[in-house]
């Protein structure tokens, strides 16, 4: 199952990608989010994989992984195509099968919309996979620094984001040992009817609940034995550095915008 998870892990790797600031990748995703909305025909998303594949390639992360981590989202995205296809009524009949019927429009959106939703999940796993949880941290920490002035938890918000995500591989490896376990007393997950196959989760569910309980808890009493009082006083061993690199990316940014709003129908 790890081996399949690309969410939250981090890939070390000597590339133009890792070495940016945290808040330019931060600032980068929550830019390329809003304008991947803009996009509306063939010239427009072919602008945007180009800008991603881009990205992939300069982040060096090995493509054989990459391909492992998104089987699992290509059925995601299969289904996105499919439910646009049967319910989007739009346009001149393509096909008939009986009661069924496909549109042009239907066709059209289902492709768009899985391409859209596919290059979502492309660009913000690339946050994680050559971003450390602790430079994540710092990244939010210092974009969220205004808030501080209306009393908002910056600090805080910003470490409870970042061990989330670093926890997401730890509870993954953790649902594989207990499925292991559970497998080897005679539990069947991917075999039997539906309704068997639910109770079997049960027996997955209550053994990782009880273990994230108890690492939580055990991070709370480590915190607390290393004198953590929250973001007020502290100092940092790691300075963020913005550089010429970190501009660039985000000019690229810019016009990729521009040309995504003039070839926009």
């Amino acid at each position: 199952m790890m081996e399949k998870m690309i969410f939250g892990r981090y890939v070390p790797a000597d590339s133009l990608i890792h070495k940016m600031d945290p808040r330019s990748k931060l600032i980068i995703i929550f830019l390329f989010v809003c304008i991947i909305f803009l996009a509306n025909n063939w010239i427009t998303y072919v602008l945007i994989g180009i800008y991603t594949f881009f990205l992939l390639g300069l982040s060096k992360v090995p493509a054989k992984f990459l391909y492992g981590g998104l089987k699992p989202v290509i059925w995601l995205v299969l289904l996105t195509f499919i439910m646009q296809l049967f319910f989007t009524k739009e346009g001149s009949v393509v096909f008939t099968w009986g009661p069924v019927k496909i549109y042009e429009e239907g066709i059209k959106m289902g492709v768009f919309i899985s391409l859209r939703f596919f290059f979502l999940i492309l660009i913000t796993s690339l946050l994680t996979l050559t971003t450390t949880p602790i430079e994540i941290t710092d990244g939010l920490e210092a974009l969220l620094n205004p808030l501080k002035k209306v009393r908002f938890p910056v600090h805080e918000m910003a470490l409870m984001m970042s061990i989330s995500l670093r926890f997401i591989p730890t509870l993954m490896q953790e649902t594989d040992k207990i499925m292991k376990a559970q497998t080897a007393r005679g539990v069947e997950f991917a075999s039997g009817p539906f309704k068997e196959r639910i109770k079997a989760v049960i027996p997955l569910l209550i053994p990782l609940f009880v273990s994230s309980f108890k690492r939580a808890e055990e991070l709370a009493i480590a915190m607390e034995a290393r004198g953590y009082r929250g973001g007020e006083g502290r100092t940092k061993y790691r300075l963020l550095s913005w550089g010429a690199v970190d501009t660039i990316q985000i000019l690229i940014l810019v016009v990729l915008t521009v040309l995504l709003i003039l070839f926009r129908s």
